[in-house]
């Protein structure tokens, strides 16, 4: 592969935020006057994914799936489908053992395939009192969703026990087992390295755990949460980081969903952009977003120092 850049389709790669339609994106990514029915088909012709967290607290109803499905019908920038990567319910991820709540579970599966060619993985987060105790629900839960639906599903742990040596291989082989990916949440640059008074979370109503990274690949895709700082010379070394284990999985041709979380949500889509951008200098075939700044009085530079609009336009992944 040295020296010659892939076509675009052969890397799967997708770049999303945890929501589509955040306000205070108005003005410094979306157009200053757009209105909330405008900014899901916005954001898809500028990102290729989103996690869509608002399914967390509730089920989404047919006709409301069915107008996100008509919001993102145009291609993305790089002319596949868009994708979301909804979160189940907390009515069924949270209310103890997941088993007694597969009825739901199915409800959200019929649910969901109403998105046709533009629903990537379903997201079970577990919450942090769902130990290893509890593994043989999971695997009862894992065996039912693969039995019962083609849907790909990823699952994200928080309970310290998941994070011990055997804790990490015993998850890790129960998902592999299912063709079940397994969410691999980076919450590094809000708790390492961090001044005294430095809290980027003090304003978030629910703070993200503390937890070890495990980077561990257990089915064709893999989906990234990557938690970053308000302060984007603290995202660094992460970005830099992140942008080296990618280029590895890819070129071994596992379909990446990477997304990009800030506890100030300002931030989150001008640090995609600034991932996107190592991505590119790599020589890496990743899709190419229109990323326009179109805030008043900013020249449109990135850290390199070149064009915004060039750099995410055809032809300009020069390193």
């Amino acid at each position: 592969m040295t020296g010659d850049r892939l076509t675009s389709g052969t890397l799967p790669f997708r770049l999303g935020c945890a929501v589509w339609g955040y306000p205070g994106w108005r003005g410094s990514w979306f157009p200053a006057n757009i209105q909330p029915k405008e900014m899901l088909s916005t954001y898809a012709q500028c990102l290729t994914a989103v996690e869509g967290n608002t399914t967390f607290y509730g089920m989404p109803s047919p006709s409301t799936v069915k107008k996100w499905r008509l919001q993102t019908s145009s291609p993305t920038p790089s002319g596949t489908p868009f994708h979301f990567c909804l979160k189940l319910p907390k009515t069924i991820s949270h209310q103890g053992l997941l088993m007694p709540q597969w009825a739901q579970a199915l409800v959200f599966i019929e649910r969901i395939q109403l998105l046709g060619d533009c629903l990537g993985p379903a997201f079970l987060q577990l919450p942090p009192r769902y130990s290893p105790q509890y593994m043989d629900d999971l695997d009862d839960f894992l065996g039912h969703w693969r039995h019962c639906t083609d849907a790909k599903l990823a699952v994200e742990v928080r309970h310290p026990d998941w994070f011990t040596a055997e804790g990490r291989d015993r998850l890790n082989r129960l998902l592999l087992s299912h063709t079940v990916g397994r969410v691999i949440l980076d919450t590094r640059p809000i708790y390492r390295n961090l001044a005294p008074d430095d809290d980027p979370q003090h304003l978030s109503q629910r703070r993200k755990p503390d937890l070890p990274l495990h980077a561990s690949v257990t089915a064709p895709f893999s989906m990234v949460r990557l938690i970053t700082h308000p302060h984007a010379d603290s995202n660094g070394t992460y970005l830099d980081e992140w942008a080296n284990r990618v280029e590895r999985w890819l070129k071994k041709g596992i379909n990446l969903y990477f997304f990009v979380h800030c506890p100030v949500e300002d931030h989150s889509p001008h640090t995609a952009r600034q991932f996107q951008e190592r991505l590119l200098r790599k020589n890496l075939a990743v899709p190419h977003l229109q990323y326009p700044d179109l805030r008043e009085g900013t020249t449109g530079e990135t850290e390199g120092g070149r064009s915004q609009l060039s750099l995410f336009s055809p032809g300009s992944a020069e390193s």
